[in-house]
């Protein structure tokens, strides 16, 4: 399966970069600096495989308490897993910020460009088949890239996120430290996202986990 990476940063700022990849090992299929490029690298694969994995770097769920009286001490927590990276963090959110509107337009467009796409953040319906495309998020941190950092922070990021997911996929969870919502409830942003973007498949997924790939890439 091919696996489009996302580094979300800004476009103005030229801080934003994807790459492609379809084999861990193997150099990547494509790579570029804005939003267009990585839709377009999507629909090619769902043209050409039928299928296809986007990779986003920023917090794409967050954890929201139950609706009891005391709970709303856990607001803004950090997820499980994320250590002092927490989503609310002043990077985190930052990040989510940009995340969702740049996710949003990258859904929007390929909505345009292949509105009958089903989508899912769910790996067992995307294996099942009932979707085309998968959504999840990538965790990227530490200063270890899996290509130099001289080709660009940026670039490696995103190289890191489509090759982790990947790896992910195909070879299973070990290895890959866990970051879920849980105990409190998903609001799950990748859902949330492409249901505004009109693809379909994924407004039933709400309140369920998205898939967070947290990847410290040696050199």
């Amino acid at each position: 399966m091919r696996v489009v990476g996302v580094d979300i940063g800004s476009v103005k700022q030229s801080n934003f970069a994807w790459a492609a990849v379809d084999s861990p090992e193997r150099p990547v299929v494509s790579c570029g600096s804005d939003p267009e490029g990585a839709v377009q690298a999507l629909v090619r694969s769902l043209n050409e495989d039928g299928r296809a994995v986007l990779a986003v770097e920023a917090p794409m769920a967050i954890p929201v308490p139950a609706p009891h009286s005391d709970e709303w001490q856990w607001l803004g927590r950090a997820r499980t897993g994320e250590g002092n990276r927490a989503w609310s963090a002043g990077a985190g959110a930052g990040a989510l910020a940009t995340g969702i509107a740049q996710t949003a337009w990258m859904l929007s467009r390929l909505h345009a460009l292949a509105p009958q796409t089903a989508v899912t953040t769910q790996p067992e319906r995307f294996t099942a088949g009932q979707a085309r495309l998968l959504l999840t998020e990538a965790f990227v941190s530490a200063t270890g890239k899996p290509v130099p950092v001289a080709a660009g922070q940026h670039a490696a990021d995103a190289e890191a996120a489509a090759r982790a997911t990947l790896a992910y996929l195909t070879r299973g969870p070990e290895g890959f430290p866990q970051v879920t919502c849980a105990p409190r409830r998903s609001f799950n942003l990748l859902a949330a996202i492409a249901t505004w973007a009109g693809l379909p498949g994924a407004d039933e997924e709400l309140h369920q986990d998205v898939l967070v790939i947290r990847t410290q890439p040696t050199t």
